[in-house]
């Protein structure tokens, strides 16, 4: 799977790294010019709650990194306000490479369109160290809804004379977004309706008080498969293993690529010696066969993207959902 990326390497390539810092010196092997970071225990800030895909993830990859680095990495789940609250931690924890945060879609892209009064800026405040994943949704709706692909959705949907509603896990999030942008595209007038839980949100569909998800594979995959709700589109753009029949959106006349991901970052400021570790190890992290089985296992597409590209990805995902966002009115606030 692939999704296009767009160069603003001008404005980007601060974000991207922070200049060394008097006191940083030179370490032995891997670990040259890092002194002797690390040496206690380093922080890794999830802005999603225990048990989703940012948090499985955090994890696997976090388990990961304390093995190459010789620490402990410790997950400390922080939710709440669309991501805000945990990357907030993150903005304003020391630049000492104690303190990491899992970049998202939400708070690297989509959250500073939506919300009036955000408390970091998502290029200043944080350094980019490289993509985690790719986490690609499905479109699912409730059984009772007499349709079984998306054309003859959109033709049920078009005959109800109301709003369409539509659920995610929050304004922000890949979930909202996609809804968002399939509203543009279609014309259908939809209402969001954002949950802080997803599992009386997966029920809600079922019970057909709400018409239609963008859910991720991992939280709805028994569901489908078992026809309590009835899958009918995937928002990537390629087809996915856990149900290879069903077609991509692209594919059923619908323009739409819409994927959430992940990836790691830290406060802006930390020691360019300490980013190029991190980096370097991340990378390291993501080639490995067993570490990729387990992302895909969740119903994620590992992605190994280093500083850079991640910074100009980023920024490219920032400009298009800006325009998405912009063009439905949708606010947070």
């Amino acid at each position: 799977m692939s999704m296009p990326v767009f160069t603003r390497r001008g404005a980007l390539l601060a974000a991207g790294g922070a200049l060394a810092l008097p006191g940083v010196a030179r370490g032995q092997g891997g670990s040259q010019g890092t002194g002797d970071w690390p040496n206690r225990p380093i922080r890794w800030i999830n802005p999603g709650p225990a048990g989703g895909a940012g948090d499985v993830l955090s994890r696997l990859v976090g388990d990961r990194l304390q093995a190459r680095l010789g620490q402990p990495v410790v997950v400390d789940n922080r939710p709440g306000a669309g991501t805000n609250i945990g990357m907030t931690a993150v903005a304003r924890a020391a630049p000492d490479g104690y303190t990491v945060g899992l970049a998202s879609i939400a708070a690297n892209a989509a959250n500073k369109w939506l919300y009036r009064n955000m408390q970091f800026d998502p290029e200043k405040d944080f350094a980019a160290v490289g993509m985690i994943a790719l986490v690609p949704n499905i479109v699912v709706i409730p059984p009772a809804v007499p349709a079984t692909t998306l054309q003859q959705f959109i033709a049920w949907a078009r005959a109800q004379n109301r709003p369409i509603n539509f659920g995610s896990v929050g304004a922000g999030s890949s979930q909202h977004l996609a809804g968002s942008q399939f509203q543009v595209i279609t014309g259908l007038p939809m209402q969001h309706l954002p949950y802080t839980n997803s599992g009386q949100m997966n029920t809600d569909l079922i019970e057909g008080r709400i018409d239609m998800l963008f859910q991720s594979i991992s939280a709805v995959a028994q569901m489908a498969q078992t026809g309590r709700m009835r899958p009918i589109a995937v928002s990537g753009a390629e087809r996915v293993a856990a149900f290879p029949d069903l077609p991509t959106m692209q594919q059923q006349g619908v323009d739409i690529v819409s994927t959430g991901w992940f990836g790691l970052c830290t406060p802006a400021g930390v020691p360019e010696p300490i980013l190029a570790r991190l980096e370097a190890e991340l990378l390291a992290s993501m080639e490995e066969p067993a570490l990729r089985e387990r992302i895909m296992a969740g119903g994620s597409v590992p992605r190994r993207m280093g500083r850079v590209e991640f910074a100009e990805f980023m920024a490219a995902e920032s400009a298009r959902w800006r325009t998405v966002i912009q063009a439905v009115g949708a606010t947070a606030d």
